[in-house]
């Protein structure tokens, strides 16, 4: 299998193949081993291109923008939660949920955004505003997210190194798979045909991790902060469901805001590296074809720019992780046009396409895939 770096259409829509073409036959490629030699000319092409972004003003920080983002989103959270008291006993309350999980999952954007240092200049500043985002208005944990998160910037789909592609409910290496056996056996061979299904528990499974990190006996900088404020958020949260709402619809409000808010967010980060070449745990790739290469980006506009919290740009996002999210979209121009005359493969695609190819692969992973292959494309690109 090889693929070439296409040229641009002529809709004006810049492409570029997949470094791995994904398709219903095969998984994702394991990226083949190779020789040391041309890493020097990435690595100088990296600062080639650091130097382009720098140029062009785009790793500034956007004051207006987040300040607008921010003060309009928590005008939702509590424009919601007003109606949520006026409204009372009501099953109109489910479109509030819906609504809460739509502004919820906007928290969980800006909360990376600040975790990134793409807000402000102060890394102080940037540490609060994502703590305090992440804990009083998402629920969730700010340094389990940070150790997580880290970890897979260093190494996108590196096995033993990306906690994202690491054993869990879903195998994503042949590796994970031929080690289960029974009922997580049998779930392996047809996971692909769970995935929407499981992403309407993703919501859940970040608060249980989120909980479970903070009542471990292990480092975590403010532990009790973060504690204090996940409990008045969610302690807070389960008692107005239960003061306001009967039982049922209380239990329904909670299912429907929890299962789609794990929707918007599960479905934002899933397309993003899955599907895309997996690295030996023994490989040393450089930081550019690192990113570019593991990195799927989502063809859109400014709708999808929000829907997704500038995580569509996944390419420039993984190359430049501070860069805030409304410089992501000029500085794509820069970076496709790089990667193509340097003969590094960009990938883009459309959001439903890129669901197939992740539904593909994970049904490749556990039905077809015992035995990893190896795709001369990366060949041109090894370190």
């Amino acid at each position: 299998m090889t693929t070439t770096p296409a040229k641009r259409p002529e809709t004006g829509q810049d492409h570029m193949q997949p470094a791995i073409t994904s398709s219903t036959a095969e998984p994702a490629a394991l990226v083949p081993p190779a020789s040391s030699a041309p890493r020097g000319r990435h690595v100088s092409s990296y600062a080639e291109l650091s130097q382009l972004i720098r140029a062009a003003g785009l790793l500034r920080r956007r004051y207006g923008y987040y300040w607008t983002l921010m003060l309009t989103t928590v005008a939702a959270f509590a424009g919601i939660w007003v109606g949520f008291v006026l409204l009372g006993d009501s099953w109109y309350q489910l479109l509030l949920a819906a609504a809460l999980a739509v502004v919820l999952a906007q928290f969980g954007f800006i909360g990376h955004e600040g975790a990134h240092r793409q807000i402000f200049a102060s890394h102080r500043w940037n540490e609060w505003t994502a703590r305090v985002i992440s804990g009083l208005f998402t629920g969730l944990s700010y340094g389990w997210w940070m150790r997580k998160h880290n970890r897979h910037h260093a190494n996108p789909n590196k096995i033993g190194a990306d906690p994202d592609i690491g054993p869990g409910v879903v195998a994503f290496t042949p590796g994970v798979v031929e080690q289960r056996s029974g009922v997580a056996g049998w779930f392996a061979r047809r996971q692909g045909r769970f995935f929407f299904p499981l992403l309407l528990l993703e919501g859940l499974a970040l608060h249980v991790a989120s909980i479970q990190t903070l009542v471990r006996r292990e480092k975590l900088k403010h532990r009790w902060v973060e504690a204090v404020f996940m409990a008045v958020r969610l302690g807070g949260y389960v008692a107005a469901l239960l003061i306001v709402l009967p039982p049922g619809k209380a239990a329904a409000f909670f299912a429907i805001q929890m299962g789609l808010f794990g929707v918007l967010l599960g479905g934002v980060f899933a397309p993003n590296h899955k599907g895309m070449p997996i690295v030996p745990a023994t490989m040393k790739i450089d930081f550019l074809q690192r990113q570019v290469l593991m990195s799927r980006n989502i063809a859109g506009g400014w709708f999808t720019d929000l829907a997704m919290g500038g995580l569509n740009l996944q390419v420039e996002h993984h190359l430049f992780p501070n860069m805030p999210r409304p410089n992501l979209r000029r500085a794509q121009p820069i970076v496709r046009e790089f990667c193509e005359r340097h003969h590094i493969p960009y990938t883009e695609t459309g959001l439903i396409k890129s669901y197939k190819i992740v539904v593909d692969y994970l049904n490749n992973v556990g039905l077809r895939a015992r035995d990893p292959f190896h795709c001369p494309i990366t060949a041109q690109y090894r370190v």
